[in-house]
């Protein structure tokens, strides 16, 4: 899942790819949200990336990993 999180005062937003679910992100960011603590989301390389909650602007969960280009089978 591509997730896409946005931080207040900053013009360049996070883009990361995950093997969590959007309802477990969506979990997580809202508790972050709640109790003003840190967002620690994983990403399917094993990065671990951490937001404070406070400064959060936005995130947005896609689809399904996109398709990646180049020669490959069809």
């Amino acid at each position: 899942m591509e997730i896409k999180i946005g931080i207040q005062n900053i013009s360049r937003e996070i883009v990361l790819e995950s093997e969590q679910t959007g309802d477990d992100v969506a979990a997580l960011v809202s508790e972050a949200l709640a109790k003003g603590s840190e967002l620690r989301l994983k990403d399917e390389k094993g990065r671990m990336v951490i937001i404070p909650g406070g400064v959060l602007g936005y995130v947005e969960l896609g689809g399904e990993k996109a398709r990646s280009v180049g020669f490959g089978a069809l």
